[in-house]
């Protein structure tokens, strides 16, 4: 490749949604790398995502190179730098064969009421080309056929007919004769080719092909055109680039007639050559003339030696001794030195019977220089293998679930993949978002073995396919997860600040007329009591339960606003160095009655640094935690239960609290919420404990984690900063 390729800007090289597929789209990526080397130019392949984008990009003079259809070659050609026809079957134009059932044969007399599947409204075989042809015969298809419709592919139209859902298609034929339209129908269709026959054909029309516009300057163009006319049969062994066209070869053609022969020059070396046994060359052939960098033109009759430059001719000398004495064809690959470059080469050698008037068999030999090829091999092998060794999930899935493929990252990933096929999650999510099919909707997401799994799904049109990308974003769901707690709790806090504020004063005043009242009625009472009126008695204790029972809510509401004045993230008042033992000490003390009834206790108290808190508010938090754990666990299992409390000093010197229980855990649902404000899975909770607990750690600088497991337990982290 020439220097100019890395300094020059890239090529831009359009090709239309047919060439969708993987394997298509690799090797078309392979062909522009092929044309990049050749041209000096670098190229880089893009996919439209309809053909009518294809003329928008033509239209705003957007794109260097476009594969278009031949209906866009055709319109685009005044504009054009050039137009390279493709070429089929020895054939720069193509013609529409009409195809119907073989069981249900059409004429076009008969086709009046029938249904058409054609392939896209800008496919030129697979619609206008028919379309036209019937307008030509008198026949207007809006009124013909009861049903048209566009289904994707040659493929999909042919199966139409096939199953009973059309009646007629059209496909595009080199030769409009019934033997080329079976190869052709085979191709697409494989052996529902045989319920399938033509019943007419088109016209001819110039094919498809390669525009190169006007934004390529006439070096380029001109590089452009002599690569790709002779990039076929020059003897490279470049013919599989051309594969994802499914052509042979460009000519460059017009409306107005054949412009270049399609009988390119040969430029790379490619030898053949027949050897009797006496190693004599009876026959030895080069497209160029040359081989090995030197003339061999009329050197049949000579040894391999005289032949051959030394260094080539005692290697295939070789090959051909051992191809003779063995019976058996043999191929070597050698890199020689040639006009002072390194050039790597193919040998491929087969036995021959004797000719007639022989008795010794001789031995053909075919030799190509493969340079060329072999270094755009690793780039098609490199392209080739992205599905198997993409590091995430890569399934291929039929339209009904069934799993095609899944590269080694998906079988790792799930394990049950395998197992579980259509009912596995990640493809009942699949096939349920494609059923939706709701253009512009977010990627599915999908939870499942502990992880959150974001869907790239893709339609495959031609293999009736799904293609299914699967990418962990846990890490980032567990991110918006916090930012969107953040941000609750931020605008809570605000909420919680200007509604505590408010509520204080009328909270106050109500507790003061509470106390007074229950006071009065206390001394008004105890003067009843003197005069022995049991009945007014009673109606006076009923009024003091009733403002107990008031003064009790009072308290509680008082608790409440207490605790949203934490959440506001007021900081604690006294703040000193606290020892983390004494504190975890006395918040025990304080539920030792009911832990009896339930678990036993396991204390693991490691050194801790002291660190700066209201000890306190400090209590409130280790308390909270295991009053949950506590009640967490059931007291028919008090034998089996444990309570685990343990200090450490974290590798960066902080000081860690753990409160771990065997209780019954929680769903991940229920784990994603813990810390919400008000929400609590038990009926006689505020739903508080936990946000205040972890709104009091985070305005210490630490953190409050929690992890959870159902059947298993929960454990709560506490990490403080040390003082």
């Amino acid at each position: 490749m020439r220097d100019k390729t890395v300094s020059s800007p890239p090529l831009r090289f359009l090709i239309y949604p047919a060439q969708g597929e993987v394997r298509e789209h690799v090797r078309a990526e392979f062909f522009a790398r092929a044309l990049s080397q050749r041209v000096g130019r670098p190229i880089v392949v893009e996919m439209a995502r309809t053909y009518e984008a294809i003329d928008q990009e033509l239209a705003a003079d957007r794109v260097d190179i476009v594969w278009a259809t031949a209906e866009q070659c055709n319109a685009f050609e005044p504009k054009a730098r050039a137009i390279l026809r493709a070429v089929r079957a020895g054939r720069y134009h193509y013609h529409a064969a009409l195809i119907c059932r073989a069981s249900d044969p059409l004429t076009l007399k008969q086709l009046q009421g029938t249904r058409a599947a054609w392939v896209a409204p800008m496919s030129t075989g697979g619609h206008l080309l028919t379309v036209r042809y019937l307008e030509a015969q008198g026949l207007a298809p809006s009124e013909v056929f009861a049903e048209q419709r566009f289904v994707g592919s040659y493929r999909n139209a042919l199966l139409a007919v096939v199953e009973g859902a059309a009646d007629m298609t059209s496909l595009f034929t080199t030769h409009p004769d019934e033997y080329t339209v079976r190869a052709r129908l085979a191709e697409r269709v494989g052996g529902a080719a045989r319920h399938l026959t033509s019943f007419a054909f088109t016209g001819p029309t110039l094919a498809d092909g390669l525009i190169l516009t006007s934004r390529l300057s006439e070096t380029d163009s001109a590089a452009i055109v002599s690569a790709l006319t002779t990039m076929t049969h020059d003897g490279s062994g470049l013919d599989p680039l051309l594969g994802s066209f499914n052509i042979e070869g460009f000519a460059l053609a017009s409306s107005q007639g054949l412009v270049r022969p399609f009988s390119p020059a040969q430029r790379t070396e490619f030898l053949a050559a027949e050897v009797d046994a006496e190693e004599r060359c009876s026959r030895l052939w080069s497209f160029t003339g040359m081989a090995f960098g030197q003339d061999v033109s009329g050197r049949e009759g000579l040894s391999l030696e005289e032949a051959l430059p030394p260094e080539a001719s005692a290697l295939l000398g070789a090959l051909v001794r051992a191809t003779r004495h063995s019976g058996v064809g043999g191929r070597v690959e050698y890199r020689l030195e040639t006009g002072g470059e390194s050039r790597l080469y193919t040998a491929e050698a087969a036995p021959r019977g004797a000719p007639s008037g022989e008795t010794a068999p001789r031995t053909t030999l075919l030799v190509r220089d493969i340079t060329e090829q072999q270094s755009l091999e690793v780039d098609l092998y490199r392209l080739a293998s992205f599905p198997l060794l993409h590091p995430e999930p890569m399934m291929e899935l039929s339209l009904v679930g069934a799993l095609r493929y899944a590269n080694p990252a998906a079988n790792h990933a799930f394990p049950d993949l395998q197992v579980l096929g259509a009912s596995h999650p990640l493809v009942e999510t699949t096939l349920e978002w494609v059923r939706r099919g709701k253009p512009g909707e977010s990627p599915p997401l999908v939870h499942h073995g502990g992880r959150y799994w974001e869907l790239m799904v893709s339609v495959l049109q031609e293999t009736d396919a799904l293609r299914l990308f699967v990418k962990d974003v846990t890490s980032r769901k567990q991110i918006e997860a916090r930012l969107l707690h953040a941000d609750r709790m931020a605008a809570l806090g605000s909420l919680a600040s200007r509604v505590g504020h408010e509520m204080n004063n009328p909270l106050a005043f109500l507790m003061a007329n509470l106390s007074f009242a229950r006071e009065e009625i206390g001394r008004l009472r105890e003067s009843l009591r003197s005069d022995s009126t049991s009945s007014r008695l009673e109606d006076l204790d009923e009024v003091m339960d009733a403002l107990g029972e008031s003064l009790d809510g009072a308290e509680r509401l008082k608790t409440i606003i207490q605790d949203l004045r934490t959440l506001a993230r007021e900081p604690p008042t006294h703040r000193a160095r606290v020892d983390l033992h004494p504190v975890l000490e006395d918040a025990l003390k304080l539920v030792r009655n009911e832990l009896r009834h339930r678990a036993r206790l396991e204390k693991d108290f490691q050194p801790v640094p002291t660190v700066e808190a209201d000890e306190a508010r400090l209590g409130q938090v280790f308390l909270n935690l295991m009053i949950n754990a506590v009640q967490a666990m059931s007291e028919q299992d008090a034998q089996r239960n444990v309570l685990r409390v343990s200090t450490r000093t974290g590798p960066a010197g902080e000081a860690i609290v753990e409160v771990q229980d065997t209780g019954a855990g929680m769903t991940p649902e229920v784990l994603s919420r813990l810390f919400e404000p008000f929400f609590t899975t038990r009926s006689n909770s505020a739903g508080m404990g936990l946000s205040v607990s972890h709104a009091i750690v985070t305005s210490l600088g630490g953190t409050l984690r929690a992890e959870s497991e159902l059947g298993t337990g929960t454990l709560f982290t506490v990490t403080l900063p040390a003082t």
